[in-house]
């Protein structure tokens, strides 16, 4: 699995195809498509163009969401929250070898979510975004440390992908304290430079990783 996720949300600047294809031709392989003010059937429309744009550079394309598009179009996964279709549902519908990622904001979700058939846990906020709507409590670095010593005491290996209102300079020691990856959205492509910024973030976690 890609250690940073992109994560589509409009803005004036750009469509998402334009973002997509930005973060991609940066050397972003993980694409999570999420567009919330559209019917099913725009919104298939729409995942369908992604879609290809990220095939194109063999990349990972993630629906948000809605579980039954991601049948539909043959996605490579779909991400869930928490007040979504439940797992166990989402996996019979799409199978063993598709990728569900879900939503937690605590380490009780965490733990509801510990036997569950999911790939990754999406855990956040880290701080404030204004991408997301209804935004739970923010976690910060202290509230990650104590996720993550919880998850060890309790042995759950699900990898944790920290989001919400991340900058280049969290990332170093979110990945040294044990966080598996990061999605952004806002620190790319609202940067004056979103290929400069993709960049730069790919290379703070590979650096990191060494």
């Amino acid at each position: 699995m890609e250690r940073l996720h992109y994560i589509t949300h409009t803005v004036p600047r750009y469509t998402l195809f334009d973002q997509i294809d930005t973060v991609l031709k940066a050397g972003v392989k993980w694409i999570q498509f999420r567009q919330k003010d559209k019917t099913d059937r725009a919104f298939e429309e729409e995942a369908k163009v992604a879609q290809q744009l990220v095939k194109a550079h063999q990349g990972t394309f993630i629906v948000n969401d809605r579980v039954m598009i991601a049948k539909a179009i043959d996605a490579d996964g779909v991400h869930i929250g928490k007040e979504d279709m439940p797992p166990v549902m989402a996996r019979k519908i799409l199978g063993p070898a598709k990728i569900i990622g879900c939503t937690a904001n605590s380490f009780d979700d965490i733990y509801a979510l510990r036997d569950q058939p999911i790939d990754y846990i999406g855990l956040g906020p880290f701080r404030f975004t204004s991408t997301k709507q209804n935004l739970s409590p923010i976690l910060g670095l202290n509230g990650y440390i104590d996720i993550l010593q919880r998850m060890k005491a309790w042995e759950i290996t699900i990898p944790l992908i920290a989001i919400g209102g991340i900058q280049q300079t969290d990332i170093p020691t979110l990945l040294l304290e044990g966080i598996y990856g990061i999605a952004l959205s806002s620190a790319i492509i609202q940067n004056d430079r979103p290929t400069v910024a993709c960049h730069a973030i790919l290379n703070e976690i590979n650096s990191a990783l060494l």
